[in-house]
């Protein structure tokens, strides 16, 4: 199933872009839209998109009526990395194996395609989510997209990793929960929510969401902290080590490689905990979890 939700999903986005790349009304645009699909459909897990698929699926027992809200937070992923990659953000080059979208586009046409990106996706949950759903959960799922887009989501995230950088001694525990918490885990949780907003769910439902979507974003966000000690970056299509040359806090550098690792399988541990303590099946959501654990 997960390998069919990413085929479902990017062969969507590749629609959605191509239906506005073949209008001749669009055709001045033409350059911003293909940057805006350039680093869209360049590939990567699309572990977000799938992760909304099948929590409807799991309410709902059908994943159809979502893919147009995984789409759109793909296009949200890719207008953060996007922007990640810039000069005056993370200044890198590789995105995917592939030259970061400022390198093809470059930095203006990149910025805007990133700007472009932060509006086409709610646009598509407005305009292609089937009309069954009803106007009052399409404003809960703007609701949550708009909170994980912002300042009070992977923006604000953005915006203590930079400061963090800036800081000449390594930052607080707490600082740095800040960025996984907003940074990574945002948009994670808001995948699980609209999802779980499709399929149904009911208010303590969405909470466990949150709670799992919060543990999930932490654990990733570590494992990805160690793969940039221990990986390559033919291994991670990135620049790969950029975190200890930057002198930047994550949690290799403050508690040391061993006990980052144990954080992670305890992050991991407690992921199949909130499925387990409240009845959540899915072979999918497991199998997204167990990829986490180190080899």
């Amino acid at each position: 199933m997960f390998e069919e939700y990413k085929s479902i999903i990017e062969k969507t986005l590749e629609e959605y872009f191509d239906e506005r790349l073949k209008n001749p009304e669009y055709k001045l645009f033409k350059n911003v839209i293909e940057s805006m699909k350039y680093t869209t459909c360049l590939g990567g897990k699309r572990l977000r998109g799938i992760l909304c698929l099948e929590t409807c699926k799991m309410f709902l027992g059908d994943f159809k009526a979502a893919i147009p809200a995984a789409c759109a937070l793909e296009m949200l992923h890719a207008q953060s990395l996007i922007h990640d990659d810039l000069p005056c953000m993370d200044n890198d080059d590789l995105r995917r194996g592939k030259p970061s979208n400022h390198k093809v586009y470059g930095e203006a046409i990149a910025t805007l395609a990133g700007d472009a990106l932060i509006s086409f996706a709610p646009q598509i949950i407005i305009e292609k989510t089937p009309k069954l759903i009803s106007a009052e959960k399409i404003v809960k799922l703007l609701y949550e997209y708009s909170l994980a887009a912002g300042a009070f989501g992977i923006v604000g995230g953005q915006t203590a990793d930079i400061e963090a950088e800036n800081s000449n001694e390594k930052i607080s525990i707490e600082h740095l929960q800040f960025i996984h918490k907003y940074k990574t885990g945002a948009l994670f949780k808001c995948s699980l929510l609209l999802g779980a907003i499709i399929g149904g769910a009911n208010e303590n439902e969405l909470d466990t969401m949150r709670a799992f979507g919060d543990k999930f974003g932490l654990a990733f966000q570590i494992k990805d902290d160690i793969l940039d000690f221990t990986s390559t970056t033919e291994i991670m299509g990135k620049t790969v080590g950029k975190d200890e040359n930057s002198n930047k806090s994550t949690y290799v550098t403050i508690f040391g490689l061993e006990s980052a690792s144990e954080k992670l399988t305890n992050a991991i541990e407690e992921c199949y905990g909130i499925l387990n303590s409240n009845g959540l099946k899915s072979d999918v959501l497991q199998k997204i979890i167990k990829s986490l654990e180190m080899n």
